[in-house]
């Protein structure tokens, strides 16, 4: 695999280059299952697995089309993402939250681009996008410094988005002016945190900055992409590029969840097949059946709405029209309760293959710890945004500017 592709104008799920990175996911299948147990013992994905994915064109399925990118329909890059968990869900997470920037670099100022790829347009970012930076406003930019956790494929990357809040006079907290912060390599440091019970390959360092001058340009507001009117969308008119941040960056945190639902779901049907309950195959087993059903039942549920979600918004981002508040609520209350959903559905399974399940190795239980852990990230905390969805639905404004 070279990664070249010829660029259409079709950019949706049922273009050639769409099928064409469908088949080099489910091509890579096996040889990231073989990977995977490796990977959690060194606590990241191996570097021959970055180097599949670049060779793959995978993290270029959202990138400006100047820069060698495809500028895809980000419905395109999510299904390919699924494909990966199947297999390994954390790859996938790496995945999607490493090639995810690509998308949010085009947002900012167009020198920040120039910075980062002028010289190697393959070059990845990784981030923390919580609000625990210091800022300290210089002049031409600012100085940054802190400690952030969950840097995620962090020892892959060049460079870091950092998420922290600019202080103003009488409001030295408000989110309306947060900003993520793009610094270099060499202005931070990467911590081994890395213990954990799911999600072990993922890398998700934590990193420490002291006193880094970050120029105006190497920043992108919050409400900018709220507004979905960025200084990047300039050179970037690509209508991927109209998309609400908020919207577009949390299906990276969730979508994996999905994927390795269904490798869970091949994991239990193949224990089935095999395992005795009694004198009968557990395959013959009508309560077994019935939660095969349920569960995939449930990932076409998913998949559908939010595919549908990324049509309604993508045919609003073409026609140059805002997309509802309103709609953006349920949007993001249905990407949150996904990681919910997977686990508890998993964690179904997980019973039902009793003591097969509890053996390191077993599929079933595997993927479950890394969807349990997905459960972690603040974008799948369905309960602050179920109470946003539902206060609008009584009449309150929103209250959620990362949407």
């Amino acid at each position: 695999m070279d990664g070249t592709v010829h660029v259409s104008s079709d950019k949706g799920l049922n273009s050639e280059l769409a099928q064409t990175l469908l088949q080099r996911a489910q091509d890579l299948q096996p040889v990231l299952r073989e990977r995977s147990a490796k990977a959690a013992e060194i606590r990241r994905i191996p570097d021959e697995t970055i180097a599949d994915f670049q060779a793959a064109g995978f993290f270029k399925m959202l990138q400006p089309e100047q820069w060698g990118g495809y500028a895809l329909d980000p419905q395109v890059f999510y299904a390919v993402q699924m494909k990966i968990a199947e297999a390994c869900m954390s790859s996938a997470w790496v995945l999607g939250v490493v090639a995810v920037h690509n998308w949010q670099l085009a947002l900012f100022d167009d020198q920040a681009a120039q910075d980062v790829w002028k010289d190697d347009p393959t070059t990845l970012i990784s981030s923390s996008y919580a609000p625990v930076g210091k800022v300290e406003k210089v002049d031409g930019g600012y100085k940054l410094s802190g400690q952030w956790g969950f840097s995620s494929g962090s020892e892959h990357c060049d460079w870091v988005f950092l998420g922290a809040v600019v202080p103003e006079e009488g409001a030295p907290f408000d989110m309306r002016n947060y900003r993520t912060f793009l610094l270099p390599k060499a202005d931070y440091e990467i911590i081994d945190t890395w213990h954990v019970v799911g999600l072990k390959a993922t890398g998700s360092q934590d990193v420490r900055v002291e006193g880094a001058f970050v120029p105006e340009h190497r920043t992108h507001k919050l409400i900018d992409g709220h507004n979905c009117d960025n200084p990047g969308n300039k050179v970037n008119d690509a209508p991927v590029f109209r998309l609400p941040f908020g919207q577009v960056f949390v299906r990276a945190v969730c979508t994996a969840s999905l994927g390795a639902l269904e490798g869970a779901l091949a994991a239990y049907v193949e224990t089935a097949k095999t395992r005795m309950v009694g004198p009968a195959k557990m395959a013959d087993d009508p309560f077994a059946r019935r939660l095969a059903a349920d569960v995939k039942t449930a990932i076409v549920e998913m998949k559908r709405t939010m595919f549908s979600n990324f049509d309604a918004m993508m045919e609003c981002a073409r026609a140059g029209q805002p997309i509802a508040i309103d709609d953006r609520v349920q949007y993001r209350f249905d990407s949150a309760v996904v990681a919910d959903r997977c686990a508890e559905l998993s964690a179904r399974m997980l019973k039902a293959v009793g003591s097969k399940g509890i053996f390191l190795g077993n599929g079933v239980l595997e993927r479950h710890l890394d969807i349990m852990a997905s459960q972690a990230h603040v974008a799948n905390n369905v309960n602050m945004y179920a109470n946003n969805f539902g206060g609008v639905q009584f009449g309150n404004d929103n209250t959620d500017l990362n949407l």
